[in-house]
């Protein structure tokens, strides 16, 4: 059984490694960015989420953000990011690459979380460098558009997420792909390897010799060189590979 060999070769690993996208989160209600109904099948993603854009006009990146940061929010952790959690404590993950900037994975009680793409849970100000909680900037929207800095007064307020046209975290994407190299299983969930360089971390895992295990509702590029493909809900998944390893 598929599910079965997943849960021997990652009760087996030593340095297990994950990396995780939107799919994962999605079964925390928040939409995801690509594929049926995601958001940037609703709006042009260069236009509402480039640096260019932003430093142009914030409030159409803050029109679009609204919702979806309320939602993100109140998102909470579900049976997927807990499951993985539990993999970190017992010993068979060693950490988390994340494409996500909700948070999720540390509120499940992951503790070593590589954010690639950055955190959506705060929000710096690029005149000022002052940063605040991405909530309390939330709850400005409804009266002001683009919200102003509570320090310098100023309109380029921006979540700590790297927009289209930014460069990745030098430090988080190095480490990311040291851990990749250093990796006996590789386990890759939710996401849709389109996205690089964060695609390209599986496949340096399985360059290096580490098995590769794929759990996504739609096929990857990089299925074939999976010794594990499974297509499913990681909300459902996982916590059954977390039960037949018995930890």
């Amino acid at each position: 059984m598929t599910i079965q060999r997943a849960a021997e070769l990652i009760g087996g690993a030593r340095r297990g490694l994950a990396l995780t996208g939107a799919g994962v989160s999605a079964e925390s209600g928040i939409p995801t960015f690509r594929g049926a109904g995601g958001l940037w099948t609703r709006y042009d993603p260069v236009k509402v989420a480039s640096i260019e854009y932003f430093m142009a006009d914030p409030s159409a990146y803050w029109s679009v953000s609204k919702d979806r940061g309320s939602v993100a929010l109140a998102a909470r952790p579900n049976p997927g990011h807990h499951a993985l959690a539990a993999l970190e404590t017992s010993g068979r993950l060693v950490a988390v690459v994340t494409q996500n900037t909700d948070g999720l994975h540390q509120a499940s009680g992951s503790r070593t979380v590589i954010e690639v793409h950055g955190s959506s849970r705060t929000v710096e100000c690029l005149d000022c460098g002052n940063r605040e909680p991405r909530g309390d900037v939330q709850a400005r929207l409804d009266m002001e558009m683009p919200p102003r800095c509570r320090i310098c007064g100023g309109i380029f307020l921006k979540p700590t997420v790297v927009l289209f046209g930014e460069p990745l975290p030098r430090a988080a994407i190095q480490q990311a792909f040291t851990l990749a190299r250093e990796a006996d299983v590789m386990l890759v969930v939710g996401s849709s390897l389109v996205v690089y360089p964060a695609a390209d971390i599986p496949l340096v895992a399985a360059r290096s010799g580490a098995q590769l295990i794929v759990i996504n509702a739609e096929p990857t590029p990089f299925d074939e060189l999976a010794a594990i493909v499974i297509r499913g809900k990681s909300g459902e998944v996982l916590p059954e590979i977390v039960e037949l390893i018995g930890g």
